[in-house]
């Protein structure tokens, strides 16, 4: 299933592109399918973590290991396996005022 294929990568320096993440990434000897930094609508401005997807399980976990605590840019990463997102509605305690 995907979500065993896909890292949260947090703590990161706002000023970290997707391309300084790939070069990391490569530089364990990981290959990602699919990387992203997550960034504010309205600003365009890192909000400080990312996800990124592997072909395997395998490489996934590799990822974590190899990862999660490495400084990278002065911040130590903090790097687990993603979490599958929540219906935006169930993640907001303001909606369920809302809702009878």
């Amino acid at each position: 299933m995907e979500e065993e294929r896909k890292i949260y990568i947090g703590n990161l320096d706002y000023g970290v592109t997707e391309n300084d993440l790939k070069q990391v990434l490569e530089g364990k000897g990981l290959q990602a399918k699919d990387l992203k930094i997550i960034t504010d609508r309205l600003t365009g401005r890192s909000k400080g973590f990312g996800f990124a997807e592997f072909e395997n399980e395998d490489d996934a976990k590799k990822a974590v290991s190899s990862l999660d605590g490495f400084d990278f840019k002065g911040r130590k990463l903090r790097v687990n396996q993603a979490r599958k997102q929540r219906p935006r509605f169930e993640r907001n305690d303001n909606y369920s005022r809302f809702r009878k």
